[in-house]
């Protein structure tokens, strides 16, 4: 019996939740639909929604589980929640920043994050990023700030040269 992750990201969209859900799964590697569930006739007066349309997509990406509802034009996303995406090299952020900002809004990218086309912010992120911030040489720390103040997607070789003292 495959156990329930405890905490399940919910995205509430206005009609997206199916091509949102396939837009994020062709972007990450071991990803899928687990199972789609539809709108019957029960509550029809109350939500709306024809009989047979999508209410949730239930998916995951790289493992991660994730429920995309069609809930209405109720709820929007901002910024105050978003997903980070955790990469390791210059080939994945440039490919992570490249897929999930198409479409999106360009006047939302700053520092790394940025806004999809359906409004979901992502912050791609160096994971060597937090230990350049945090590092107990005050100076190094500051230097990577203020680099990665002026940056958009980030590029890890700018960052390393602040760090280093060689921006």
């Amino acid at each position: 019996m495959q156990s329930i992750q405890r905490i399940t990201p919910c995205l509430w969209f206005d009609g997206q939740a199916e091509p949102a859900a396939g837009f994020y799964i062709a972007i990450f590697k071991n990803s899928r639909i687990v199972g789609i569930i539809r709108y019957g006739e029960a509550g029809h007066e109350i939500h709306g929604r024809p009989a047979g349309s999508v209410l949730t997509v239930e998916f995951e990406l790289d493992g991660q589980a994730f429920t995309a509802l069609n809930g209405g034009p109720v709820f929007t996303f901002n910024e105050a929640v978003s997903f980070q995406v955790n990469c390791e090299t210059q080939e994945e952020v440039d490919y992570y920043w490249e897929k999930l900002s198409a479409g999106g809004d360009e006047a939302a990218q700053q520092c790394g994050w940025l806004k999809d086309k359906y409004g979901v912010s992502w912050q791609v992120v160096p994971t060597a990023l937090p230990k350049m911030l945090s590092d107990a040489d005050y100076a190094k720390s500051e230097r990577v700030m203020t680099a990665l103040l002026r940056m958009k997607k980030l590029d890890i070789a700018a960052l390393q040269r602040a760090y280093d003292g060689m921006a």
